[in-house]
């Protein structure tokens, strides 16, 4: 007597990988992104406390000894130099961010995975913007319990915020720059410092560049910052327009806005896709 044995064969526990687009994986790194300062909410102590500090310091403490030839009110004069403060930060919090990933071996997990490498660069140039536009929501709050008004139309309104948003996604380039080449977070802090303090401070941000020396008068006139913030006031009604001797950048801030993006996003860009490239294969 004989007996059939029936072998069942095993079924397979893994899930099918279903392709997704470029932007969808990007999405999910923005949420990966988001849900770490959820976790963390000291990581919008920078876009939170230090920029109220900034505009309750400068507005109170210096305010009073700081004088804006052609606009009475330095509070309004102050806003958007602060506002480009923030948003010139921007590189700062992309380059603490992908150092820290690359420190950690995350870059390395993503890697294995069957997903676009630069959608962790998209993801957190995404993330890095929506992070500083909360401090730029913040500063304008602030900006308005203390006198601050934006006193031209809606459309002129929108398109200050927008300048800011533009300039803010060229800084990230040179986050990413930085992130790709130094090897600690510690490293990307000290250059950081040394190097965005500087540029912010030596503009016409927090003082007319009226009383600089000739030779820092010119540094700070063609500042990408200097742009920024003057396109900001003229927008805004909040200072005065650029003078008849006054360089060709403050004369047209908002064109020299744009253009200034579009350059530092067209020359920097390739060397820091290039360097995260090269950091993310060795």
């Amino acid at each position: 007597m004989t007996t059939t044995t029936n072998t069942v064969p095993a079924r397979s526990t893994s899930l099918p990988i279903t392709p997704t687009s470029l932007w969808r994986q990007s999405w999910i790194m923005v949420k990966r992104n988001l849900i770490h300062t959820k976790r963390m909410p000291e990581m919008l102590a920078d876009v939170t406390f230090q920029p109220i500090m900034f505009v309750l310091l400068f507005a109170f403490v210096f305010g009073s000894a700081i004088a804006v030839p052609g606009s009475g009110n330095y509070r309004e004069f102050l806003l958007p130099g602060i506002m480009g403060q923030t948003i010139a930060f921007t590189a700062f919090i992309v380059a603490t961010g992908v150092t820290a990933d690359l420190e950690k071996g995350i870059i390395d997990r993503f890697r294995s995975l069957p997903i676009h490498q630069s959608s962790v660069i998209v993801g957190r140039a995404i993330a890095a913007v929506l992070h500083s536009s909360i401090g730029i929501v913040v500063m304008a709050v602030t900006g308005l319990a203390i006198g601050w008004r934006i006193r031209t139309s809606v459309p002129e309104a929108v398109l200050g915020f927008a300048l800011v948003l533009l300039f803010g996604f060229a800084m990230i380039w040179f986050g990413l720059l930085v992130g790709s080449r130094f090897k600690t977070v510690e490293a990307v802090n000290g250059f950081m410092f040394t190097t965005l303090f500087p540029i912010t401070f030596l503009s016409n941000a927090f003082v007319p560049t009226a009383g600089m020396p000739s030779w820092l008068k010119t540094i700070a006139e063609w500042n990408p910052i200097s742009s920024l913030v003057q396109a900001m006031r003229v927008l805004w009604g909040n200072g005065p327009a650029a003078s008849e001797g006054a360089p060709w950048p403050l004369q047209h801030p908002e064109l020299a806005t744009i253009a200034w993006s579009v350059l530092l996003t067209a020359v920097i860009a390739p060397i820091a896709i290039s360097a995260y490239y090269r950091r993310t294969t060795d």
